[in-house]
């Protein structure tokens, strides 16, 4: 059992956290089918294709700020409820003016859960805006603008998802030049289905003080040693990973090759029910599985809380919290 560790986890995409249960009656509130998307309490897909098309089937049931409130705090007490600490919530503006609930609103919703969470288990949040790649580089700027002029404090970071095959790394670099220089935290995408150039490419043209995934740089050990010498922090999802053949199993998975090169690594769960897993289900792995001592999960938590997108009274509390 992990519930022993404090945790902390800084990659889950917050519709990607939605627990089937919790879809499923979003659809019924709105009379949304379910059957090609939702089956047996499960979300259903193949591939990454058809991973993405299911996830956008599962976002279109949230629809008021009142739904992405319940979301937030179901997915955040959740968490606290196996004694995490910290979350960022990876989170999409543009999704919500997609769905015309507006990009305000949308942040509104998500706040309100994030103090209802709080406030009922003391867990803190802080929420990072993704431009969407394959939506194009103009909607990938659109994104860094609104979080450049939000001024919201909970809005901490700027993110690059989605397709990672599509088009290149410098044609979305004003958008992170934009999030820059308003101050956010930079993370990017890398490494997950494209190869070590991918990494390669967000370290030379994003310049991010963290990588989304970047597990695929351990097919490159230059690239490994430049990530360990310049302490740019990997947000590993090893579930996701497996899930999506990234890596054939759980003892293939570099994390701990990674580590042992002196890379700074978390844990984290990505887009969990999806995935079959859960943070928690993350740490077991790590535990149970990789053969990670106690000491070695902590470490990984600690790296986590310094490389936290926070100001540095949240970081201290929070390291008091360990």
């Amino acid at each position: 059992m992990t519930d022993r560790f404090k945790k902390a986890e800084l990659h889950c995409h917050l519709e990607g956290a939605a627990p089937p249960a919790l879809t499923q009656s979003q659809a019924r509130k709105y009379g949304i089918a379910t059957d090609d998307f939702l089956r047996d309490g499960a979300y259903v897909w193949r591939d990454f294709a058809e991973f993405i098309a299911c996830y956008d089937r599962v976002a279109a049931v949230f629809r008021t700020s009142e739904d992405y409130a319940l979301l937030t705090e179901t997915y955040l007490t959740e968490l606290a409820g196996v004694n995490t600490i910290y979350s960022e919530l990876i989170v999409s503006p543009d999704h919500g003016k997609r769905i015309g609930l507006g990009a305000d609103a949308y942040i509104a919703g998500i706040c309100d859960g994030i103090e209802a969470a709080r406030e009922k288990t003391g867990i803190e949040c802080r929420l990072i805006v993704v431009g969407e790649r394959h939506f194009g580089p103009e909607s990938v700027i659109e994104a860094a603008e609104y979080a450049a002029k939000a001024k919201n404090p909970l809005i901490t970071g700027f993110n690059m998802a989605g397709e990672e095959r599509m088009n290149r790394v410098a044609d979305y670099a004003r958008a992170f030049d934009i999030a820059r220089d308003a101050g956010l935290g930079l993370t990017i995408h890398a490494g997950e289905v494209c190869g070590a150039f991918s990494v390669a490419d967000a370290l030379d043209l994003v310049r991010p003080a963290r990588i989304g995934h970047g597990v695929r740089a351990i097919e490159d050990a230059g690239l490994v040693r430049r990530l360990a010498d310049e302490g740019v922090v990997l947000e590993v999802c090893p579930g996701s990973n497996i899930a999506l053949d990234v890596f054939p199993d759980f003892r293939s998975h570099p994390l701990r090759a990674l580590r042992d090169a002196g890379v700074k690594v978390t844990i984290n769960s990505d887009d969990p029910p999806f995935f079959a897993t859960s943070l928690k289900r993350e740490y077991e792995i790590a535990s149970d599985i990789m053969g990670f001592s106690d000491a070695e999960i902590d470490a990984m938590t600690r790296t986590a809380i310094e490389a936290a997108f926070v100001d540095e009274a949240t970081r201290t509390r929070l390291r008091g919290a360990l």
